[in-house]
């Protein structure tokens, strides 16, 4: 049997909890994660698979940056520029085939510059059969094992080509593993500008609307095309709290620019961390079948913390769920059951809980003190004969 133990009025008292205003984005997807709980604060046509524009070329950065860890590239090492690579015309960092560029410029071209021509010569280097097709081909691969469920490449860069997709909340996935994957290659993307060997003056600066701002702004990546729209895999940190966004399908980049700067507005004024209990602090209690004690505390191995909204107080529903009576002999420390927080328009949290003691299996007395009490038990609930 499941028991449901509601808590104790004091706790609630301290979970008060505050509605925030639920954002109306104009993009035609969005996702909003706040990384530091793990928190979806908004989902608007996350799942849909779209043209991702030149924000697939996170995949291809992050595929390059496992190559780097894995010593199969470094940052020194010189690749060559095919005619295929030279031929991309949009954003880049003006190639050709005379060229063999380190790395290192490669990866800034990509973050900074947007280049597609740097991105093909990495795909070709790294690909499977050296070409482009068969590196977006990789690409799809490794992102399902990512999680990445929408995601699928046709070549290395987001140049528009059917077939072509990404859903948001793979978007947001692919920028959460490199954010934690790569923390050494993470600080390319807050990089404002880059003059590759003066190619390029009017392509180097960062495309990225929130670098400049002072907001704790500091990746990730545009992108457009006009089948796309205008779009941004954003991230910002203030404080120990970091939010990633993903928002495609903007009609301009003065859209997305406002519409990425309210979201970092909102995210961190809208909700703040909370800890709603503390480590070892029972918050309810279970009862134990057949132990030397009848119940066990159940407490937080840690503090837990959540992200509450911080506007127009409603009280928290929350409460204590564990399979009962818990059969001994317990051990402390040992999972019994789990604190449910419904925080009013952000998804339900689930926050382990652990005995406080251990309670042994109680004796031959014990036993049967409970078999009496419970056939006890079973002869009051058993009818009368009223024949």
């Amino acid at each position: 049997m499941t028991l449901f133990r509601r808590l104790a009025a004091v706790l609630l008292v301290v979970l008060t909890a505050h509605q925030a205003a639920a954002f109306e984005t104009k993009a035609r997807a969005a996702y909003i994660v706040d990384i530091t709980t793990g928190t979806v604060l908004l989902e608007k046509n996350a799942r849909e698979a779209l043209p991702p524009a030149s924000m697939s070329k996170l995949m291809t950065l992050y595929v390059a940056f496992e190559a780097l860890r894995e010593g199969r590239l470094t940052l020194d090492e010189r690749l060559p520029v095919s005619e295929h690579a030279m031929s991309y015309g949009g954003s880049t960092m003006f190639l050709n085939t005379q060229d063999k560029v380190r790395v290192e410029d490669l990866l800034r071209g990509i973050i900074v510059l947007s280049g597609n021509d740097a991105c093909a010569v990495i795909a070709e280097a790294l690909s499977p059969d050296g070409t482009e097709p068969g590196f977006a081909r990789y690409m799809t691969k490794r992102a399902q094992a990512l999680g990445m469920e929408n995601s699928t490449f046709m070549n290395s860069n987001g140049w528009p080509q059917a077939g072509h997709l990404m859903s948001v909340r793979d978007l947001g996935i692919l920028a959460q593993h490199i954010i934690n994957d790569f923390p050494e290659f993470y600080p390319l993307f807050g990089e404002t500008s880059y003059d590759f060997d003066g190619r390029a003056p009017a392509n180097v600066n960062n495309r990225n609307p929130l670098l400049r701002l002072n907001i704790g702004a500091d990746g990730l990546k545009t992108g457009h095309t006009t089948e796309a729209g205008y779009g941004l895999v954003g991230s910002a940190k203030q404080g120990d709290r970091r939010v990633l966004f993903v928002i495609t399908g903007l009609d301009s980049e003065n859209a997305r620019a406002e519409e990425a700067a309210a979201i970092v507005n909102w995210s961190f004024r809208q909700f703040a961390e909370r800890t709603v209990a503390h480590a070892g602090q029972p918050v309810a209690q279970a009862d134990v079948w057949m132990g030397r004690e009848q119940s066990v505390g159940l407490v937080p191995k840690e503090d837990l913390k959540i992200l509450l909204p911080t506007l127009t107080a409603n009280k928290l529903d929350a409460e204590v769920v564990y399979r009962g009576p818990v059969e001994a002999p317990v051990t402390q420390g040992q999972e019994l059951g789990a604190l449910v927080i419904r925080p009013e328009g952000l998804p339900e949290v689930r926050l382990p809980l652990v005995a406080d003691r251990s309670v042994p299996a109680g004796g031959f007395g014990v036993r049967l003190k409970t078999a009496v009490t419970l056939l006890l038990n079973r002869v009051a609930a058993t009818p009368a004969d009223q024949s």
